[in-house]
């Protein structure tokens, strides 16, 4: 019996993966977070599954419906929103799991980080700008470890994600613009890759006021940073015709001394 913790992805069915919809379609039993993953995910489990809606159970209950599936020798599709590894509340899970000897697999899932920046249509790192994203949440009722504030992670400059923080959206605003400036870009978008996804673009100045018009209050990741609208920034090395690589001669190197000026070969 084994326990399977899927990223059903951000939100489009087709963004889950073909190992996470071949295990929801072939587990007898599947546990999922029903505030967050879509019914068509779900739909997919086989007729005679038992499916049950985690989003109103404790972690003794999720637990005590696991342990009742090893009785029965039944695997389990554990379906979490996005990817399960990144806010996904799945280490304490695992946690049970092990000292119980129930044993347990992670399939990875289409984080909302990639969904927000494919719906922006923007790269998160950009060659001289920004090559680091720093994945994080606002202070909130869970405390932020010492030295992770958003005050203290903004002196990087990096690229941010921030999850589980856009009812604080002014706080984040308030923490950030001494080190970004108030005219840093900023975008928010809501429910990324559903159908009545929203994106609001703005800065740190006005996002507050915008997303606040916008009515938006839960599901929604937001992307800070100069990346978000810069236009004059550095060409990859990778596709520089004068950069070699593992793959690819610099176009002088491939052409030899005499194309460099030197004597011939």
């Amino acid at each position: 019996m084994t326990v399977y913790f899927i990223g059903a992805g951000p939100g489009d069915p087709k963004l889950l993966t073909l190992r996470g919809a071949e295990l929801i379609a072939a587990c007898p039993v599947v546990l999922y977070t029903g505030s967050l993953v879509p019914r068509e995910v779900i739909a997919r489990a086989r007729p005679d599954a038992t499916v049950m809606d985690s989003s109103g159970m404790t972690l003794d209950e999720i637990v005590a419906a696991i342990v009742a599936a090893r009785g029965r020798d039944q695997d389990v599709a554990r379906v979490h929103t996005g990817d399960p590894l990144i806010f996904g509340s799945t280490a304490e899970q695992m946690r049970r799991l092990e000292a119980l000897g129930i044993l347990y697999e992670v399939v990875p899932g289409v984080s909302s980080v990639s969904a927000a920046a494919a719906a922006l249509g923007r790269e998160l790192t950009l060659p001289e700008l920004s090559q680091t994203v720093i994945f994080t949440r606002a202070e909130g009722r869970t405390p932020m470890p010492e030295g992770e504030k958003l005050d203290d992670l903004a002196r990087h400059g990096a690229t941010l994600a921030l999850f589980l923080s856009v009812t604080l959206l002014r706080e984040v605003t308030e923490a950030l613009i001494p080190s970004y400036g108030k005219d840093c870009p900023v975008a928010v978008v809501h429910k990324a890759s559903w159908p009545d996804q929203k994106i609001v673009a703005g800065t740190l100045a006005d996002i507050a006021g915008k997303v606040r018009a916008a009515e938006i209050r839960s599901q929604s990741m937001i992307l800070v940073g100069r990346v978000l609208t810069a236009r004059d920034f550095a060409d990859s090395r990778l596709y520089d015709p004068e950069f070699s690589h593992g793959f690819r001669k610099a176009r002088r190197e491939a052409a030899g001394p005499a194309a460099a000026g030197g004597p011939p070969a």
